[in-house]
C-alpha cells in the first residue's frame, strides 16, 4: 500500500471512529479538552492564536478559544477563499459569521487577516510522533507554508479525539509535525528524536 493509499484508509476509518461518538459525549469531551488546556497552553497577551468552528463531527473548541481569550489571547479562524487557499480572519466577540465553503464559516472579508503564533488544528488522523493526516486538500499544509516563508513558525497542537489516533502515519517531505496533540485524555508535547 502507497503512503497515500494508507492516509486515505486512515483517513476514512479514523473519520466514521468520529463520526460515531454521539453529539453529547463530543460535549464532554471538548469540555474535557478545555480543562487540560484552557490555562496549560503558554502564550503572551495579544498573542495571535487560530482556532476553527466545527463542522460535521469535529470537537467544538469554542469553550477552549473563549478561555483562551479570556486570558489575552487575539483569536482568529480559517477561512476559505478558493479551493487551494484559506486565510485567518480575526474573530472578535459578536462578528457576524459568513458561509465560507467546505461547511465552513467565518468572519466576513471586513476582518482583519491575522498570522497565528500558535495554531489549534484539525485533523482526521495523528500518531504520537506529531505526524497528522489532514482531510485531503491540504489548506493547512499551505498555510503553514506560507507562514514559514515568512519567516514565522507558528506553533501547532493538533486537535482531536483520542479514537483518530493511529500507529504510525506515513510523513511525507510537505509534512509538517504538530508541537503537542490535543485529545480528550491531555494536552500532549511532542518530542522530536534526533539522530
Amino acid at each position: 500500500m502507497t503512503p497515500k493509499e494508507l492516509k486515505t484508509l486512515y483517513r476514512n476509518e479514523r473519520l466514521a471512529a468520529r463520526d460515531a461518538i454521539s453529539p453529547d459525549e463530543r460535549i464532554e469531551k471538548g469540555l474535557a479538552m478545555l480543562a487540560h488546556a484552557g490555562d496549560a497552553i503558554e502564550f503572551q497577551p495579544g498573542e495571535i492564536i487560530s482556532g476553527f468552528l466545527p463542522i460535521r463531527s469535529e470537537v467544538d473548541i469554542r469553550p477552549l478559544m473563549a478561555r483562551l481569550r479570556e486570558r489575552g489571547a487575539r483569536l482568529c479562524v480559517p477561512v476559505i477563499l478558493d479551493k487551494r487557499t484559506i486565510v485567518f480572519r480575526e474573530l472578535v466577540p459578536g462578528a457576524e459569521l459568513v458561509s465560507s465553503g467546505f461547511g465552513t464559516a467565518g468572519p466576513g472579508p471586513e476582518a482583519a487577516v491575522l498570522d497565528p503564533q500558535i495554531m489549534l488544528v484539525p485533523l482526521s488522523a495523528f500518531d504520537n510522533t506529531g505526524h497528522r493526516i489532514g482531510y485531503g486538500a491540504g489548506y493547512y499544509d499551505r498555510a503553514i507554508d506560507r507562514l514559514q516563508q515568512k519567516g514565522l513558525n507558528p506553533r501547532l497542537i493538533g486537535i482531536a479525539f483520542d479514537c483518530q489516533e493511529v500507529p504510525s502515519v506515513p510523513a511525507e517531505p510537505h509534512d509538517v509535525r504538530l508541537d503537542a496533540i490535543l485529545t480528550e485524555s491531555g494536552l500532549n508535547f511532542v518530542s522530536v528524536e534526533v539522530g
